[in-house]
């Protein structure tokens, strides 16, 4: 599903050459850091140059995830010594190592990796990775990012994705994962937020992996151990799919994640992508290969900022408009206000798979309209508040692949739809006929939408990223959708500071017309 822009009559521009140069005129100033300046990514290993899953040397990846813990350094690897190595980082003048703590061990052929995982304070600095058992490790350098904000500040730079997988169905259509320009672009949007946005938080909104049937992909040269229909859901596939890709993106900046659709259950509840899920991404990891349909919310903090995220891969599977277990993200929604309400006087973002409010179709009369996702709705309605908490100023969302954004102008937050990372396009809707359509629960007519998509009419969404910024005055943020190269489409839009008439504010001068090329003017809001 592909959304245009419409605010009050803007429409997004289409651009696609991929200028740096252009890119580089920001919306927000630079990221503060924590005393020295960001660090650019070192050079990605060449796809498909490390050693197979289970050879003696083995391969190790290592990030930097925010989880309800606070921030964690985590390291998989395939090295047979099942060894965790060490990460040394400064607190104040003393720089120690710190043991990282076995989370599981080898189990299976799905499953032949070492997971460690070690707590990292919000001050600390100069994260590096010491002791390493396996042969080659990414990040290269061994150096960890870590969080570029206090306890008394928020990020300054924030690169929202989501649907980064390569489709490999296994009857259908095949997405030509070998094509990082046009046919599955994530690797590239992934080096575009690293060196263009050089953001110091990474949010994925769901959906990671769909080699359902990896005998079926044209990329098997660069994914050793990702190669059969037997491999569906391995490690291997894992790296095919995200590791290897994001390489660069996650040596920039830590991440927060919330699970999709395509991480679901089995059958048996055990193993599948599910159960990748909650080996390697999950904010509370196991070493069983279990997997449940349901998981409580997990807050997450970024100095002021709040993250909620919210597992709504089961809402809806078939997205159909069902209403079953609405009870069950009733209850889910009253945790994400009793999270904002302790916090009365700090943002919050809601980032959870499937959207609120977003607007598949619309045609030219009242009522005429196709959203997503009715019982996530309506379980917010039948919430104590019949609402989200006026402080969840925004909702990050995927599963649709295209990029939207639609605003109400009342205490009901924008929704932010990011679907367009990775996987083959949907199409969108026409952004004016949009506009007036109700949706939700209670209804609410849409008051502003900008989707990017090929055509000035809707059709065939664009391959991209937002980027979410923090204006230069406070509680203000700003937003910017960028495409595979990282330039900027369509207008930059300051969120409201209001918490009662909430809406993007896009300046009136930023030309029209998605697919004529032209960019919009990229004005910095403050």
């Amino acid at each position: 599903m592909r959304h245009r822009m419409v605010a009050l009559v803007m429409v997004s521009a289409l651009a696609t050459a991929a200028s740096v140069t252009a890119a580089s005129s920001s919306p927000v100033p630079a990221r503060a850091g924590t005393g020295t300046e960001p660090r650019p990514p070192g050079p990605a290993r060449p796809y498909g140059s490390a050693p197979p899953p289970g050879a003696p040397g083995g391969e190790a990846w290592a990030w930097t995830q925010l989880t309800s813990r606070g921030t964690q350094v985590r390291y998989v690897s395939t090295d047979t010594s099942q060894q965790c190595p060490s990460l040394r980082y400064t607190l104040g003048t003393t720089s120690d190592a710190h043991p990282m703590h076995q989370v599981s061990t080898p189990m299976g052929s799905q499953f032949p990796t070492t997971v460690c995982e070690v707590g990292v304070p919000l001050t600390a600095s100069g994260a590096r990775l010491e002791q390493v058992p396996a042969a080659v490790l990414h990040p290269g350098d061994r150096r960890l990012p870590l969080p570029g904000w206090t306890s008394t500040s928020r990020p300054q730079r924030i690169a929202v994705i989501g649907d980064t997988g390569c489709s490999v169905p296994r009857t259908g259509t095949v997405q030509n994962c070998a094509d990082h320009q046009n046919g599955w672009p994530f690797p590239t949007i992934a080096n575009s937020a690293a060196t263009v946005t050089r953001p110091d938080l990474v949010v994925h909104v769901g959906d990671y992996l769909y080699r359902e049937d990896p005998d079926r992909e044209n990329d098997k040269q660069q994914n050793p151990g990702c190669t059969t229909t037997a491999d569906a859901a391995s490690w291997a596939c894992v790296v095919a799919d995200f590791f290897r890709p994001a390489q660069t993106l996650l040596a920039t900046a830590p991440v927060a994640l919330t699970r999709g659709n395509h991480e679901d259950c089995n059958p048996s509840f055990h193993g599948g992508a599910g159960g990748a899920w909650f080996r390697y991404l999950a904010d509370d990891l196991r070493a069983d290969g279990s997997c449940d349909r349901f998981t409580d919310p997990v807050a997450l903090r970024a100095g002021l900022l709040n993250l909620v995220s919210l597992d709504s891969s089961y809402a809806d599977p078939s997205d159909s408009g069902s209403t079953a277990n609405r009870a069950v993200f009733t209850r889910q929604f009253e945790q994400v206000n009793q999270y904002a309400q302790r916090r009365p006087g700090e943002d919050f973002f809601l980032f959870t798979h499937k959207p609120l409010w977003m607007v598949k179709a619309a045609g030219h009369t009242t009522g005429d309209v196709t959203w997503l996702t009715r019982v996530l709705s309506e379980a917010v309605a039948d919430t104590a508040l019949h609402r989200l908490a006026r402080n969840v100023r925004l909702v990050l969302s995927g599963h649709v692949h295209l990029y939207q954004m639609v605003d109400f102008g009342t205490v009901r937050p924008p929704q932010l739809t990011v679907g367009s990372s990775g996987g083959p396009p949907d199409n969108g809707p026409d952004d004016l006929s949009v506009v007036g359509q109700p949706v939700g629960t209670p209804p609410q007519p849409v008051r502003q939408s900008i989707t990017q998509t090929v055509g000035p009419m809707g059709g065939p969404g664009i391959f991209g990223y937002a980027d979410l910024g923090h204006g230069s005055a406070a509680n203000t943020w700003v937003l910017t959708f960028r495409n595979t190269g990282g330039r900027v489409l369509g207008p930059t839009c300051r969120l409201d500071t209001s918490l009662d008439d909430k809406s993007f504010l896009c300046p009136p001068g930023t030309p029209a017309g998605p697919g004529t090329g032209t960019p919009g003017d990229g004005s910095s809001y403050g």
